[in-house]
């Protein structure tokens, strides 16, 4: 297991290679309300290059929960041209099409209040919908979003028998609103990954 870090039994590993070799900055779950009931459904890394602390020399000096409670930080933080990947883990077994639909949801929505939805979003969204399938993903799946500096995506899913399929996304907007469904404050899909990435860039802030 080395320096694996564990989140709800799920071991992430300190760092992953995209093109570059990103550290693992931030962690938690995505949890829904079930009958009342918190329930996790997926854990959540965050990798991503170091060199993003460069685009937010603004907030040097600001403890994790000031990060955490400025939705402009996260602005600076989702369009800082460097590479990221998330990789969301399956706990508990869900069909891969739930997590699409969600997805789907909340980017249609944030492109819409920024006045971003034209038809061109419209038709790379509808790709990334579909491709989630209906099929059940087991404990351990899992699906692997990697940005890119250019403002390009790619999402791979892949079952716990390690079979994979990949899609890019290369609309820029929707690039944008799917990475800050999962990075975008106050409004993440993961409120305690957010708190953990905040201290940790905290911290890499007042080096």
């Amino acid at each position: 297991m080395g320096n694996d870090v564990i989140v709800d039994d799920i071991a992430f590993a300190p760092q992953v290679t995209l093109t570059k070799s990103l550290p693992l900055l931030g962690y938690g779950c995505t949890e829904l309300e079930i009958h009342f009931l918190q329930i996790k459904f997926t854990a959540i890394g965050v990798y991503m290059e170091r060199e993003v602390v460069q685009h937010l020399q603004k907030w040097k000096g600001k403890s994790g929960k000031e990060l955490a409670d400025d939705d402009d930080f996260f602005d600076a933080l989702t369009a800082a041209p460097v590479e990221t990947v998330i990789k969301a883990v399956v706990i508990k077994e869900i069909k891969a099409s739930q997590l699409g639909t969600q997805l789907e949801g909340s980017v249609r929505d944030r492109l819409a209040a920024a006045d971003k939805y034209e038809e061109e979003e419209e038709a790379a969204l509808e790709k990334v919908a579909e491709f989630f399938p209906t099929k059940y993903l087991k404990k351990d799946s899992f699906f692997t979003f990697s940005f890119f500096a250019s403002g390009t995506a790619q999402i791979t899913i892949t079952t716990d028998e390690k079979e994979e399929t990949t899609t890019a996304v290369e609309n820029k907007n929707v690039v944008e609103m799917i990475k800050k469904w999962y990075l975008g404050g106050s409004r993440s899909v993961t409120p305690s990954t957010i708190e953990c990435l905040c201290n940790n860039l905290s911290a890499e802030l007042s080096n």
